[in-house]
């Protein structure tokens, strides 16, 4: 990993989508929230969210994950970030993309 880019800490808890870490599913969408600065990191899988999917871990580990994650440590509280695929370039917003995994399909 190249050197740390991120304000915040390598140990900082974030909250991530279990499936991520569990099934090495490949993270979809980041939301760097506007209330607290918290992180949230959910997985590619379009299945209806629930807080039981949900884990705390360190920063450093979802970077380790994917080091494309550091490209975001720019990324303003308040903005969302995505992506289509694993390979694609990650996309930014201040609110989160229309559909966003609420099961529509992407036209």
């Amino acid at each position: 990993m190249d050197e740390w880019k991120f304000e915040d800490p390598p140990n900082v808890a974030v909250i991530s989508d279990r499936s991520i870490f569990s099934s090495g599913d490949w993270i979809a969408y980041v939301s760097h929230e506007d209330d607290d600065g918290s992180w949230l990191f959910y997985s590619s899988d379009n299945r209806d969210w629930d807080e039981r999917d949900a884990m705390l871990v360190g920063l450093q580990e979802v970077v380790q994950r994917d080091e494309s994650i550091q490209e975001l440590a720019d990324l303003p509280e308040g903005w969302h970030a995505w992506r289509s695929s694993k390979s694609s370039p990650w996309q930014r917003a201040k609110s989160p993309p229309v559909g966003f995994n609420d099961n529509d399909e992407e036209q």
